[in-house]
C-alpha cells in the first residue's frame, strides 16, 4: 500500500499531514509528502501519474475556501475516474465541510485515537465491545501505561438523568473508571428501607432505591470505550453492599475506610470500635473474592484540618490493614491541595513522604496503585479559573507517576459536574498527562521538597512508634481497641473533629510559608511532632 500526502490550497501547516505520515510508516505504508499549498490541478496530474492507494490531505485555514478546494477535487475525481481512497484532516470547522462534500473516507479532526485513525485506513468496521477494553483493574492499567487510567465520578439526583449520563460518558470514550455516587440514603439506608434515614434527605447524588437500578446503569454503560465501573462505599451493611456491586456493575474497586463512614464524622451511627472491626471483615472479604480495595482514610483526616505526619501515618495504617487483610491490589489516593494554602512543593514533598512510607510494605504479592486527585476545595467558583487549576493541580501529581488520575470536574466548586463537564475536565486531564510524559523536570535536587519530606517521615515514623506503645501486642495497628484509644487519646486528632466521639479535636494547624504546621492553640507558636505528643502525656495516661 502506498499513499501520497499534501496540504492544499495556501495552508503552510504540516505538523498534522506529517503526524499522519509517521502513523502510515509505523504500519508499513509507504508515504511519499508531495508538499505543501499544492493546487487542485497539480495534485490530480500527480495521482493520476502515481496511482496511489491512499491521498492523505489537510487544510487548516478558511472553511469557504475549503468548499471550494473540495468541490474542485471532487469534480476532478469523478471527471478522471480516480480510484485512490481519500483521507482528510483539519480543523473541526473544515472538517464539518469536508464531511458534507463526501469523497473522504475519514476525516480527522485530531481527536481521534490512532486505533480509529488505523481501522478507517485499513476499513476495519467493527463495533467494539468489552473484548476490547479490559474490565479488570490491573489489566486495565497494564494496557495503556504509561498513561494513567482516567476516573470520574458521576450521580445526578434522577436515576434516569444519571442511566443517560453514564451512556454519554461511555460514548466519549474519554473516561476509563465511572464512579457511580448514591446519595446518602442510599448509603447508610439502602438496606433497611423500612427505616428510611430522614436526616441524611437531599444529600446529593443519584438515588439508588433497589439492585435493579445498578444493573440499568452497567448496562448504559456497555458502548463507547466500555468504562469500569465502581461505586461509593455503603455506610453500612458493607459486605452486602459489596456482593451486590460485584454482581451488578462488576466493581472494579472497593473505597473502604478504617476510621471512617462511623460516629467519628457521622456519616454512620456505628461506634468506632466496631466500625474499624466491620471496615476490616469488609476489606477480608473483597480480598478473597479478588476485588481490589482502596482505604481512603488519609486524605479524610486531611480534610478536617490534621498534619502532615498525622496524614501519613493514617495512610501507612490504612496500607498496613490492606495487605494484613490480604489484599493483592491496593489503591492509595493522593489528593492534592489539601489545605488549599499548602504551597505546591510542600504538597508534593508530603505526598512523596506518604508514597515512600508506605511502598516499604510493597512486594510481590502486594501491589500499591496510585491515584492522584484534585482537592475539591482548592476549585475556584469562577470555571475558567477552575480550570488552571485542575491542570495545573494534575501537573505536580504527575510526579507521583499515577496509574488512575481521579479527575474533579472544574464546576465542582460551585454544581454537580454534568456529563459536558466531565468529558471536558476528563479532556483537560489528558492534555496534562500527555505534555508530563514526555518528560518532567527533576526535583532530585530541590532541597527544601527533600528535607520537608524527611521531616514528615521523622515526625510519622514517631507517631506510629507511640501508637504501637500503647499495645502489648505484635499488630498494634489492626487492632480496634487500639486505633480507637489512638484517637481518644489525641494521637490521631485533626481540627475539625471538635464535638465527634471519642476525637479530642484539640489540634491547632496553620499554613506558615506554604507548610501546614502544627501550633500552640494559645499562642499560634509553631510547635513540633514530638511536642504535641509529649503535651498529650500518653505515658501517664
Amino acid at each position: 500500500m502506498k499513499a501520497i500526502l499534501a496540504t492544499i490550497g495556501n495552508c503552510i501547516h504540516v505538523q498534522g499531514i506529517k503526524n499522519f505520515e509517521s502513523l502510515l510508516n509505523k504500519n508499513n505504508i509507504d508515504t511519499d509528502f508531495i508538499g505543501v499549498c499544492i493546487d487542485m490541478d497539480k495534485l490530480i496530474k500527480i495521482i493520476i501519474e502515481k496511482k496511489p492507494d491512499i491521498v492523505g490531505l489537510s487544510y487548516r485555514l478558511e472553511p469557504e475556501t475549503a468548499r471550494i478546494l473540495f468541490n474542485k477535487l471532487k469534480s476532478s475525481i469523478e471527471g478522471n475516474h480516480i480510484k485512490s481512497r481519500f483521507f482528510f484532516g483539519g480543523t473541526p470547522a473544515v472538517c464539518e465541510i469536508a464531511e458534507e462534500v463526501q469523497i473522504f473516507e475519514g476525516v480527522f479532526r485530531g481527536i481521534e485515537t490512532q486505533n480509529e485513525i488505523l481501522d478507517k485506513i485499513f476499513g476495519r468496521e467493527k463495533e467494539y465491545t468489552s473484548l476490547e477494553y479490559s474490565q479488570n483493574l490491573y489489566e486495565r492499567i497494564e494496557k495503556f501505561h504509561p498513561f494513567p487510567l482516567i476516573r470520574h465520578h458521576f450521580g445526578l439526583p434522577s436515576l434516569e438523568k444519571t442511566i443517560e449520563g453514564v451512556k454519554e460518558i461511555a460514548e466519549s470514550k474519554t473516561v476509563d473508571i465511572i464512579s457511580i455516587g448514591p446519595d446518602q440514603i442510599a448509603q447508610e439506608c439502602f438496606f433497611n428501607q423500612e427505616k428510611i434515614c430522614k436526616e441524611f434527605e437531599g444529600g446529593g447524588g443519584v438515588p439508588l432505591r433497589k439492585k435493579g437500578d445498578l444493573e440499568s446503569i452497567y448496562e448504559s454503560s456497555r458502548i463507547g470505550n466500555f468504562p469500569l465501573l465502581r461505586c461509593y462505599a455503603g455506610t453500612n451493611y458493607l459486605i452486602k453492599w459489596g456482593i451486590m456491586l460485584k454482581e451488578t456493575i462488576n466493581n472494579a474497586w472497593r473505597a473502604i475506610p478504617l476510621f471512617w463512614y462511623s460516629e467519628l464524622d457521622g456519616r454512620s451511627k456505628r461506634n468506632l470500635v466496631s466500625a474499624i472491626g466491620e471496615n476490616q471483615k469488609t476489606i477480608k472479604w473483597h480480598a478473597e473474592n479478588n476485588v481490589p480495595i482502596e482505604i481512603n482514610d488519609s486524605h479524610q483526616w486531611a480534610l478536617r484540618k490534621t498534619t502532615d505526619p498525622i496524614e501519613v501515618a493514617s495512610a501507612y495504617i490504612a496500607t498496613y490493614n490492606a495487605k494484613k487483610l490480604g489484599v493483592r491490589h491496593y489503591v492509595q489516593q493522593f489528593m492534592m491541595n489539601v489545605p488549599p494554602e499548602i504551597s505546591l512543593e510542600m504538597d508534593l514533598a508530603k505526598m512523596l513522604a506518604k508514597l515512600e512510607i508506605i511502598s516499604e510494605l510493597s512486594d510481590e504479592n502486594f501491589t500499591i496503585l496510585r491515584m492522584i486527585r484534585t482537592g475539591l476545595a482548592s476549585l475556584s467558583v469562577d470555571e475558567n479559573i477552575a480550570k488552571g487549576e485542575l491542570a495545573s493541580s494534575i501537573t505536580i501529581g504527575m510526579y507521583l507517576k499515577p496509574h488512575i488520575v481521579h479527575v474533579v470536574g472544574y464546576s465542582e466548586a460551585y454544581n454537580v459536574a454534568t456529563p459536558e463537564v466531565i468529558v471536558e475536565s476528563s479532556k483537560i486531564a489528558k492534555g496534562v498527562i500527555k505534555n508530563c510524559l514526555k518528560g518532567l523536570p527533576g526535583i532530585e535536587d530541590n532541597k527544601k521538597i527533600i528535607k520537608r519530606k524527611e521531616e514528615i517521615l521523622k515526625d510519622t515514623k514517631l507517631i506510629l512508634e507511640t501508637i504501637k506503645s500503647l499495645d502489648d501486642s505484635q499488630d498494634a495497628f489492626t487492632n480496634p481497641n487500639t486505633l480507637y484509644e489512638s484517637v481518644k487519646i489525641g494521637l490521631m486528632d485533626a481540627e475539625n473533629l471538635k464535638g465527634f466521639n471519642p476525637a479530642k479535636g484539640e489540634i491547632k494547624t496553620a499554613v506558615i510559608d506554604g507548610i501546614v504546621q502544627c501550633v500552640d492553640g494559645d499562642t499560634g507558636a509553631v510547635i513540633s511532632e514530638k511536642e504535641r505528643i509529649r503535651r498529650l502525656k500518653i505515658y501517664s495516661y
